[in-house]
């Protein structure tokens, strides 16, 4: 028997006798194990060696892709079409429609299994309200809310509300603060033409109560996609509806800085070769989805529920803070990112050749034949890394000045961007200032405000959620919530519980301009 069969079989009987997961974990173990076992896409040397070194990262999505990374059916239209394969008919009225929801999502596949888009819901349920009252849609939402998190208890599982003002949206914020689950993560749409003021104060003040839900800034993405064209998914990544991605591969911008000379050689040099190595991963993995796994003869696509020139690969990067910080370095300066303007201005020079390099090299399957920049939030494996283009964890400015020093990235990455300001819990005493807070990171140009609240149990980890008790009784009795065990090495390897919180105390500060 050889050495690499003897540890395959460790690796297996360590999963099936481990005392901490249940059947359906393990299944998930062993599935991954199995798919890891095939042998590799053909790549160059080069990706092989950038790989090995930790400039390119394929995110463990499988040596032989058979699923997209994340998938964005067209919910509405399965609710109004129904489903020869499944054999459903239309819905017909509101218990029609959460039931249908609830049999498809057990067909939406995504790299967890789980899928990670539930659907802009308020706009998917509204025509089927009818003459219910508010306390009967309340109490079958609440009742959907928990069955959500009992069944598919993954915390990148994704519901969209908003922009407009409505029953569904208004009701979902409400039991999403009263019954403070990791599942599911929540985006909230807001669009200063569409929504009203009190309606951004409810969801402001749901982060207060559960450090959910991001507030997305929906013309930006609208101008992306096209209104109502596109989701919020997993942690907060922006998608082609009826698509999604079929792949995300991350570059390490630390590591290509620390073989860089200065910033030029970083820039016109080490950054475009990189970026060409990337697109042959990318090419490699969404070549062997697209043309050998089958995945897109299958019901969602032949009944119309997903398209596949809508998918498209994510560009994804991250080790921005520590990449600049190391270029200022060899340039004999000592300005640190987030704090001064020059290492600011460098990391935006960064961020806008990226932008630059995505959309100069095509992809063999992309939206319209390109990628989509994404600053990727980092992996519960990371260390000594700052996720996507945050600035390190402990050495936060205050909340508007992180705002200021941030906002020109957003502008940049198409598929999703995520800084998460950690808010001391005074805040719940001054709600007015998250309000503010939001407002103005939005005026100034956020794709996505986050925000974690210091006393909270629940709190945001790259942007998946997590209960910090769970964390605390991980290690003796598991977790049935699929996330907990990437929070826990989270905690463990990349600082997240080190994110200083600040008082939100300068909401005065005229961040915005009111019209």
């Amino acid at each position: 028997m050889s050495d690499l069969y003897q540890a395959f079989q460790s690796r297996i009987t360590s999963i099936v006798n481990d005392p901490h997961l249940g059947v359906k974990q393990k299944n998930q173990f062993l599935a991954l194990e199995a798919e890891a076992s095939l042998p590799y896409l053909t790549v160059s040397q080069q990706v092989k060696n950038a790989m090995e070194k930790g400039i390119l990262c394929d995110m463990f999505e499988g040596h032989a892709p058979f699923k997209p990374r994340y998938v964005l059916p067209d919910y509405a239209k399965f609710l109004d079409q129904g489903s020869d394969y499944l054999e459903l008919e239309p819905a017909q009225d509101f218990d029609d429609a959460l039931n249908l929801l609830t049999i498809l999502y057990h067909h939406v596949p995504s790299v967890t299994n789980i899928p990670v888009y539930l659907g802009q819901l308020d706009d998917v349920l509204l025509a089927y309200v009818g003459d219910l009252s508010e306390q009967q849609v309340y109490q079958k939402l609440k009742r959907f809310w928990i069955m959500l998190d009992r069944t598919l208890p993954d915390a990148f599982m994704h519901v969209n509300i908003g922009p407009s003002d409505n029953i569904i949206c208004r009701m979902i914020l409400r039991i999403d603060a009263e019954l403070k689950q990791i599942a599911p993560n929540l985006t909230f749409m807001y669009d200063p033409e569409i929504t009203p003021d009190d309606l951004l104060r409810q969801a402001t003040d749901n982060i207060c109560e559960c450090s959910k839900p991001h507030i997305a800034n929906y013309p930006m993405h609208a101008a992306a996609y096209g209104e109502k064209r596109f989701g919020i998914v997993s942690c907060y990544n922006s998608l082609p509806l009826a698509g999604g991605s079929n792949t995300l591969v991350r570059m390490n911008l630390k590591q290509i800085a620390q073989l860089a000379e200065n910033p030029a050689h970083f820039l016109t040099q080490l950054l475009p070769m990189y970026s060409e190595l990337m697109i042959e991963l990318i090419d490699a993995r969404s070549t062997y989805l697209h043309e050998k796994s089958n995945f897109f003869q299958g019901f969602l696509t032949t009944e119309g529920l997903i398209e596949e020139a809508r998918f498209a690969p994510m560009f994804g990067i991250y080790g921005m803070a520590e990449a600049v910080n190391l270029l200022i370095e060899k340039e004999g300066r000592s300005g640190r990112y987030g704090h001064d303007q020059q290492a600011n201005q460098l990391a935006h020079t960064i961020s806008s050749k990226l932008a630059e390099l995505v959309d100069s090299l095509p992809v063999k399957y992309g939206l319209n034949g390109k990628a989509l920049l994404h600053a990727q939030g980092g992996i519960s494996l990371d260390q000594d890394v700052t996720p996507g283009v945050r600035i390190p964890y402990g050495n936060e400015p205050d909340p508007v000045s992180y705002v200021q020093a941030t906002a020109q990235h957003h502008q940049y990455y198409t598929s999703g961007i995520s800084d998460i300001l950690t808010i001391d819990e005074t805040v719940k005493s001054n709600r007015e200032a998250m309000y503010n807070l939001c407002k103005g990171a939005l005026n100034m140009g956020y794709r996505e405000f986050t925000a974690n609240v210091d006393s909270n149990d629940l709190v945001r980890v790259t942007g998946y959620m997590v209960k910090l008790s769970d964390i605390e009784k991980f290690a003796k009795q598991g977790s049935r919530n699929n996330t907990t065990f990437l929070g826990t090495e989270a905690a463990k390897n990349t600082a997240i519980l080190d994110r200083k919180p600040r008082v939100a105390s300068l909401e005065s500060t005229p961040v915005y301009t009111t019209s």
